[in-house]
């Protein structure tokens, strides 16, 4: 049984990974992939959909929007880099929610789970018996698979490894990545940096840096040491530093 998609995402980065992934799947045909949400609702409401990649930040019509003006016309994954919405999204019956960066191994599971629905609603049933609820949405860990994130920068979207960043630091309308061997410009705030990095290797130390823990060369009194560079430490984040430092053992 092949199930016919469509991707929905306003980053077309987003949609080729999807797409590549799609391609490795024999049970999934990718009918359109498209930046416009408006453009798939009217897909899906015309019939013949079912399943659909949905990212939630989405300009016109978020995917929370977008689910609860579909109701229920086809089956839905959504893949986002915030976990927030993993509650809301299963009270609309979503099948599953996918964490970004997403790992194949990850996007395979939460089609199968799909797939298999779709047989067991196809397949004559010899005896009668109840169908299971849907599972609830698993949301995806970030630091299980996460290894690496793709930021804008001025000309292009640039993949930025997690073991090759030292710190980051905030500026007023863009922050910077200090890498082992570059460093990297792009407009992004710090709150949505701090959120999309995973919680066990980085930690941030003051309104302006966030650091990798791994990375740290010496502390003193407020400072950190980071490949020779100091960065202070907030009198905000003081507390949650050092309880995560004596927790590392350091």
């Amino acid at each position: 049984m092949t199930l016919k998609c469509i991707a929905v995402d306003d980053e077309p980065l987003a949609l080729d990974i999807i797409e590549d992934y799609v391609s490795k799947v024999p049970f999934l045909e990718l009918v359109k992939r498209t930046e416009n949400a408006i453009e798939a609702l009217q897909l899906v409401q015309a019939g013949g959909i079912d399943l659909v990649f949905l990212d939630i930040q989405m300009p016109d019509l978020t995917g929370i929007q977008f689910l609860k003006i579909a109701n229920n016309k086809a089956s839905y994954i959504l893949t986002t880099a915030y976990s927030q919405y993993a509650l809301e999204s299963y009270d609309l019956n979503v099948s599953d929610y996918l964490l970004k960066p997403i790992a194949f191994d990850r996007f395979y599971k939460a089609v199968e789970k799909v797939h298999q629905q779709h047989k067991t609603h196809a397949e004559p049933q010899v005896v009668a018996a109840p169908v299971p609820a849907p599972a609830a949405p698993v949301v995806q860990q970030q630091q299980s698979v996460q290894d690496f994130i793709f930021v804008k920068t001025e000309h292009k979207i640039q993949k930025v490894e997690l073991n090759d960043i030292l710190y980051i630091e905030g500026l007023k309308d863009y922050i910077s990545i200090f890498t082992k061997a570059e460093r990297v410009i792009t407009l992004q705030n710090m709150k949505k940096m701090e959120e999309t990095l995973p919680f066990s290797q980085f930690i941030r130390v003051h309104k302006s840096y966030i650091i990798a823990l791994d990375k740290i060369e010496s502390i003193e009194r407020s400072r950190i040491t980071i490949c020779g560079k100091i960065i202070p430490i907030g009198d905000t984040y003081r507390d949650e530093f050092f309880k995560r430092i004596e927790n590392k053992n350091i």
